[in-house]
């Protein structure tokens, strides 16, 4: 039971992040679609309660946030790699910076009134209604930057990255690495899902040709797969043997003890489970659910909280 289940839906960003780099390394997976608003019950039978999109299951494992996706990616399959040696650090810097900061600015651009229109085009106004309150309820009521002001600093950024790419073909050098792959998907949705607003790249032209080469990778070979079948596959399957990393207590917190994970700043749904890892790079919990049996969820350790359940 070692195949790659990526539970996605064709619009997200950060999935177009995981299905480019599938293609980069010519991966063959099932896709399972999900919804794209709470609830989501077959995704967080796996889960226990992490809701963002995308997830990667290989059989009873199920690997939370596209950062530790794309490291267990690389082991599946090293080559080409999405981190060279020489720029590993910076790369892993950049990809983290993409998807936090430029994905904010980028997403409050998108969603101004032109873009709403063409993402919506169609839908009643229910369901633009509930898509809103769906991502208000992910920030936690927090604010979402104006569109102005997403305007002007997705400009500033897109010079950034132009600049990386002055005489080069990719961020780093001649091939993409990780860093690729996280910038390029809020500009890809830019560029695929309002069109109206993708005027904006026009004063960086290294940029659009950039993106043309991004495109051209594909997302490997995706199968179609339904939720039931996932669920079926993890509840047959015993999760992989950890490997034996150093336990790392940060937290004054004992293997074996109950645990709750959450994201630290958007989509903050808790998981509970029994903390079995505690790694430098990563966290596994226990748990067990009616639909899918016993799976170990894992998640990394940057940009996520730990925290004892209450008792």
């Amino acid at each position: 039971m070692t195949d790659l289940i990526l539970h996605h839906y064709p619009t997200s960003p950060f999935a177009e992040k995981i299905r480019l780099v599938m293609g980069r390394k010519q991966l063959t997976w099932k896709s399972v679609f999900i919804p794209m608003i709470m609830p989501k019950p077959d995704l967080t039978a796996l889960t226990g309660g992490y809701r963002r999109t995308p997830v990667l299951q290989i059989g009873a494992d199920i690997y939370c946030d596209t950062s530790l996706i794309c490291d267990v990616l690389e082991h599946r399959a090293p080559t080409p790699t999405l981190y060279p040696e020489a720029v590993k650090g910076a790369a892993r810097i950049v990809a983290q910076w993409a998807d936090s900061a430029l994905f904010t600015a980028a997403m409050a651009y998108n969603f101004q009134p032109a873009g709403v229109a063409q993402v919506f085009a169609g839908a009643p106004a229910e369901a633009v209604q509930a898509f809103v309150a769906d991502r208000a309820a992910m920030r936690s009521g927090g604010p979402r930057m104006s569109s102005a002001d997403a305007g002007a600093t997705y400009k500033s950024y897109l010079r950034r990255v132009a600049n990386m790419l002055h005489g080069q073909d990719f961020l780093f050098g001649d091939q993409p690495c990780v860093a690729d792959f996280a910038v390029y998907h809020p500009l890809w949705f830019t560029q695929e899902r309002t069109p109206a607003l993708a005027g904006i790249f026009d004063a960086t032209p290294e940029v659009k040709s950039w993106m043309a080469r991004m495109g051209t990778i594909g997302h490997g070979t995706g199968e179609k797969f339904s939720a039931a079948q996932a669920l079926d596959v993890a509840r047959s399957a015993t999760p992989a043997a950890l490997h034996d990393d150093v336990f790392q207590d940060e937290h004054g917190i004992a293997l074996g003890s109950t645990v709750v994970i959450a994201a630290d700043n958007f989509g903050l749904e808790p998981t509970e489970g029994e903390l079995i890892a505690a790694t430098r790079t990563r966290y596994t919990l226990r748990r067990s659910d009616e639909r899918a049996g016993t799976v170990h969820v894992h998640f990394p350790r940057v940009g996520f909280t730990l925290k004892k359940a209450a008792a």
